[in-house]
């Protein structure tokens, strides 16, 4: 095995390709998806992976749709001996995926078959798992449902976010690649089949409204999504009528006295501002109190809530969310 087709889009990828660069194989082209225009001025903008095959001066195709049939040809010119993909954004066909003699190894960010799915990283934080990883597997035509080769477990910190636990896996993933291919060059892969249902719910792709903070749930799901949907789409509420993005918060426990309040139905209502000090606000939950430490207001710059506080006073009984 030498030559290698690398077909990825963002950060979490890009890694894997400079594993693969500075390797003994040859990356003999990249595909990615087509540049998308970002930010107000609406400027094109290219994918991290291409822009580090660019850098690397490796060839960089980005077909809008990875089944037409121009790409198999284009694929059958390099002849290459196995393709990595790691979340590139299309579903490889079958034409493709049997074109390489060792196959499609795709590099996953969950440990299958738990998170198949687009989002697996940031979910897992949401879910409050302990620990999470990364699987490589010879891919098949269905969604995350090859067989897998190699697993490496990554545990999560107490403060993880969906952006801390993207940096690991990603470093995670390149060498756990490399390591994959020089089995399957020595014909010592094991290749395992995964079950046909998957023990957690399918991974979906991240959407900006998934943010929206529904103080009616708990203080701790309240805090697992701040920190899973961190850096993006952000968890958010309203405030006075303005988005309130919160970045950092943690869960506090009830008091005897609002215990026996919730008991006789006199709790504050979900959402409520129950206490404002000069470093924090407390939030009331569903079940228990959030302690807001980091936030940003919409045109604001993110900032510690004593900062925030000293500039946009909250009272105590104001109620977010409305």
């Amino acid at each position: 095995m030498k030559n290698v087709i690398f077909m990825g889009t963002p950060d979490f990828a890009v890694g894997t390709l400079n594993a693969l660069l500075a390797s003994d194989y040859t990356v003999q082209a990249v595909f990615t998806q087509p540049d998308k225009p970002k930010g107000r001025g609406k400027a094109m903008q290219m994918t991290p992976v291409k822009e580090a095959a660019l850098e690397a001066g490796i060839p960089v195709y980005q077909p809008r749709r990875i089944r037409e049939p121009e790409n198999l040809e284009i694929l059958k010119e390099y002849c290459p001996d196995v393709i990595v993909v790691v979340a590139f954004g299309q579903m490889i066909p079958e034409e493709i995926l049997k074109l390489p003699p060792y196959g499609c190894i795709n590099v996953h960010a969950s440990l299958l078959p738990k998170y198949r799915g687009a989002a697996p990283i940031q979910w897992a934080v949401i879910d409050g798992e302990k620990e999470s990883g990364v699987t490589t597997m010879r891919m098949d035509t269905g969604l995350d449902t090859g067989d897998m080769i190699l697993k490496e477990t990554v545990p999560l910190a107490a403060d993880e976010t969906g952006g801390s636990l993207f940096d690991k896996l990603s470093v995670t993933g390149a060498g756990l690649l490399i390591r994959t291919l020089q089995e399957l060059e020595a014909g010592t892969a094991v290749f395992e089949k995964q079950p046909e249902e998957s023990p957690t719910p399918y991974a979906a792709m991240l959407k900006k409204q998934m943010g929206r903070i529904d103080w009616t749930k708990d203080a701790v799901s309240i805090e697992r999504l701040i920190r899973g949907l961190n850096p993006w789409p952000s968890a958010y509420t309203l405030c006075r009528g303005k988005t309130l993005k919160i970045w950092e918060a943690q869960v506090e426990e009830e008091t005897d006295g609002e215990t026996e309040a919730a008991a006789e139905g006199q709790r504050p209502v979900p959402g409520s501002v129950v206490l404002v000090t000069k470093q924090l606000l407390k939030i009331q939950t569903g079940k228990g109190l959030l302690s807001v430490r980091e936030v940003q207001l919409e045109g604001k710059k993110r900032m510690a809530a004593d900062a925030f506080l000293r500039g946009f006073p909250i009272e105590e009984g104001e109620l977010l969310g409305e």
